[in-house]
């Protein structure tokens, strides 16, 4: 029997807008790494990880290292947090209606204006965990996947691209246990995939009506990164664009804000758990 489950969620304003919490059924799914660092944090200070889902705009890697908003206070106006990042604010409202939590978000800026966005949650999965994405999927590989490759990788090439669930013969579905590698990749043109790990099932689901790429990024480290103290974080991460760095987009690989200034999106996530039937008597 597949029982929805409500999720509720908790964020930090002050720290970088990072989610802290994810939860339902007595189950936390952000993985968290305490870091004293995070609290000292000021714009263009290189990246503490902490865990958490991380508000990555406008790149996910390059400058600034997983965007300009994580080092930032937010503060609050009306029913949504804001982010006065230079080029752009972003508003964004956490609501829970029904069961699912759902992240409104508003980007103002100049038209034209170029960015990626990623809501980078790192998840708390056990070796059995899996990630569910329609078969076929164009999934873009990049360099760090190189050694794990048969073949070469191919001069300055950004990213090799191959089909989910096994992009270039890497089975990135499954997450395993802590073998030393560190796998990035993007599934291109993907809205909605389902984690699952046990019984319980994370569905995340992009939503927008403007004309813009979704993808979802995936960062597989399973104790491959980073070189010293390396650990285990498993990243399944919504996005608007398709690359990682925006200084290597092409044309049709980042978002770019409309006429009117304003580009709009949701992100909804919901949770179910399986339970064994009981037989009838």
């Amino acid at each position: 029997m597949v029982n929805h489950i409500t999720l509720t969620a908790g964020t930090d304003p002050d720290h970088g807008g990072r989610w802290t919490s994810l939860a339902g059924a007595g189950r936390e799914w952000l993985w968290r790494r305490p870091d004293p660092a995070r609290h000292t944090v000021r714009p263009g200070d290189g990246f503490v990880d902490a865990g958490g889902l991380e508000e990555c705009i406008p790149t996910i890697r390059g400058v600034p290292d997983h965007g300009d908003a994580w080092s930032r206070r937010w503060r609050r106006v009306g029913d949504a947090d804001v982010v006065e990042c230079g080029d752009f604010v972003l508003h964004r409202s956490v609501v829970h209606r029904a069961g699912a939590v759902r992240a409104r978000y508003r980007l103002s800026a100049d038209p034209g204006y170029r960015l990626l966005w990623a809501a980078h949650a790192l998840l708390d999965l056990g070796p059995g965990a899996r990630l569910h994405a329609p078969a076929g999927t164009a999934t873009r590989i990049f360099p760090e996947a190189a050694r794990l490759l048969d073949e070469p990788w191919p001069g300055n090439a950004p990213y090799l691209t191959g089909v989910w669930p096994a992009p270039l013969g890497l089975a990135l579905d499954r997450f395993g246990p802590a073998d030393g590698t560190a796998v990035g990749a993007v599934l291109t043109d993907c809205s909605d995939v389902t984690v699952t790990d046990g019984p319980d099932a994370l569905r995340l689901t992009l939503h927008t009506d403007a004309d813009v790429p979704l993808s979802v990024a995936l960062w597989r480290n399973l104790g491959g990164y980073p070189d010293t103290a390396p650990y285990r974080s498993i990243g399944v991460e919504p996005m608007l664009g398709s690359v990682f760095d925006l200084t290597e987009a092409g044309r049709d690989d980042a978002a770019v804000v409309p006429a009117d200034g304003e580009l709009r999106w949701e992100l909804e996530i919901t949770m179910t758990r399986t339970t064994p039937q009981e037989s009838a008597p």
